[in-house]
């Protein structure tokens, strides 16, 4: 059920250039699924609109809900500011996660590019399986391998080689000969991309994370949308809308 909530700020640092770590005391945390994203809002009124976050960890003992996001305009630099003790308007929990069932058992490839590692962490947290994580960066400056490497085997691909193997997260697997089941992942759009291909190519099945700009975060606005094979039973055209319909999907479902 989502709610719009003021909540607490935790503590926060910063753990890449750019990059920072939230803790937010909330009880959206109870509710929170692998996969799922807040909206949070700015305080500063002329930025308008709220900045889609997907949830890194969340505790429901604790009561709280990890972020972990990057510097990306006006807004998430107001967010950076922010601490411990400070007031944050949040809304959550939106979207529909990733299918934990669907890697239970399995050999799974949990896959991020950049930005869509931190989303990861909460699903590697269920899964029980063989899970296998392959992380791309752009640079030695690493974030979250650390957690995940707690609940997974690391595989690390940078764009200059400095750590792992020199390129993206398909050459660390082939790199180091990975198989997998299932497949989760989360990134920029190249990287779902072949990611897609990839799962078609050997019959994996795969479930991607879209990383798309969002307006209202509810799916009111039809600002954030996928094509995709079904007829949208909101639109009754093929697409499907992020927030609400993802921003998770079967890979062969959506077209990128």
């Amino acid at each position: 059920m989502k709610q719009k909530q003021n909540a607490v700020v935790l503590s926060q640092k910063e753990i890449a250039t750019d990059i920072y770590d939230m803790w937010i005391g909330t009880s959206l945390a109870a509710d929170a699924k692998p996969g799922q994203f807040l909206c949070v809002y700015p305080k500063d009124k002329s930025t308008l609109l709220p900045r889609p976050i997907s949830i890194c960890e969340a505790d429901a003992e604790k009561g709280a809900v990890r972020i972990v996001y990057r510097i990306a305009g006006a807004g998430t630099r107001e967010f950076s500011g922010y601490q411990a003790g400070d007031s944050i308007s949040i809304l959550g929990t939106l979207g529909n996660g990733f299918p934990v069932e669907e890697g239970r058992g399995k050999r799974v490839f949990l896959i991020g590019g950049g930005i869509g590692i931190p989303p990861l962490l909460e699903l590697a947290k269920h899964l029980k399986g063989e899970t296998q994580v392959i992380l791309g960066y752009r640079n030695s400056a690493l974030f979250l391998q650390e957690d995940l490497e707690k609940h997974g085997v690391i595989y690390v691909a940078t764009e200059d080689g400095s750590v792992g193997s020199k390129g993206n997260v398909m050459d660390a697997i082939r790199d180091n000969g990975l198989e997998a089941d299932v497949i989760f992942a989360c990134g920029p759009m190249p990287m779902l991309r072949a990611v897609k291909a990839y799962a078609a190519e050997h019959r994996i099945k795969a479930y991607i994370s879209l990383e798309e700009r969002m307006a209202c975060g509810v799916g009111a606005c039809l600002g954030c949308v996928a094509r995709t094979k079904e007829t949208d039973h909101h639109s009754h055209v093929h697409n499907a809308r992020i927030c609400t319909d993802g921003p998770v999907f079967e890979a062969d479902v959506v077209e990128i």
